[in-house]
């Protein structure tokens, strides 16, 4: 699927955008600016670069320029073709809406630090994220000048924040902006948007025109493993969070990971965590408590 450059109106006489999205979340895409998402109300699946997570209300994450990503909310929230029950704010600026200058002076060293490494997607999380989506909820009803010191607060907090979870992996940011890369981002592109269904390698030679001996080569070059290794450790990361979130049993889990059946599911889930389902599920909770 091609990754498509949807941009937000900016007003001539703004210099960012402070955004209330009511409508249905843009699909896979990519823009210069940088972007703050928070999900008002929602749940579904997100997808940032090769990163694959599930999002609910409060979900805060920061994008960095050009890097494409995706906000898919569950059928739940369709109601009909013209209703759409999700919300969320959003925030774009451009590197240099303060000017030139602003993010290279010496006392901007470690907001520019953390702009550097947002190529990656940052999961805001703990006393940052409430922070920040304090100062984004009330900036809905700021005027101008209190939206630009609201924002000036929110880059103060992300200059010494340590509540980051970086989401994309590096090789997929590396390679996405490869001219003679094309296949290799559609066939992971592909992968990301069906990792639900069942994926077959002609699928991927169809979408890349590759040959069976060549994409095979390609595609370990490119990501360092297999195709079929890939695609399994996407669907047990994804099995993880929905283990985390404990809302469904492990085999309904397992069968919305893109498993077949659960035994497959078990055995493959310990090949890679080194404990079972369960015993992930379980650790995780001894950790929260």
């Amino acid at each position: 699927m091609k990754v498509s450059e949807i941009r937000l109106f900016k007003e001539p006489d703004k210099s960012f955008i402070v955004y209330h999205e009511k409508k249905p979340f843009s699909p896979w895409h990519r823009h210069p600016e940088y972007e703050f998402v928070l999900i008002k109300k929602g749940k579904g699946k997100r997808m940032v670069g090769d990163h694959i997570d599930r999002f609910e209300e409060n979900d805060l994450v920061f994008i960095g320029s050009d890097t494409p990503h995706e906000w898919r909310c569950d059928k739940e929230y369709f109601n009909g073709k013209d209703e759409f029950l999700g919300e969320g704010i959003v925030i774009q600026f451009s590197y240099n809406f303060l000017g030139d200058n602003f993010f290279e002076v010496r006392e901007n060293k470690p907001l520019k630090k953390f702009l550097l490494k947002s190529s990656c997607g940052f999961e805001v999380y703990g006393n940052c994220k409430k922070q920040i989506i304090s100062l984004m909820n009330r900036m809905l009803k700021m005027n101008d000048t209190e939206q630009l010191y609201s924002l000036l607060s929110i880059f103060r907090l992300l200059a010494s924040a340590s509540e980051l979870n970086p989401l994309s992996s590096p090789t997929f940011l590396e390679t996405f902006w490869l001219k003679d890369n094309g296949p290799m981002q559609k066939a992971l592109q592909y992968i990301l948007q069906n990792f639900q269904k069942q994926i077959q390698i002609k699928d991927l030679l169809q979408v890349t025109n590759m040959s069976n001996t060549t994409f095979y080569n390609a595609f370990i070059y490119t990501y360092r493993m297999t195709f079929k290794s890939y695609l399994l450790n996407v669907r047990i990361g994804y099995a993880c969070r929905l283990l985390i979130d404990a809302t469904k049993s492990i085999s309904e889990i397992a069968y919305e990971s893109g498993f077949e059946n659960l035994s497959n599911f078990n055995r493959q889930f310990k090949k890679i965590k080194g404990i079972t389902p369960s015993e992930f599920q379980l650790l995780k909770r001894a950790e929260v408590v």
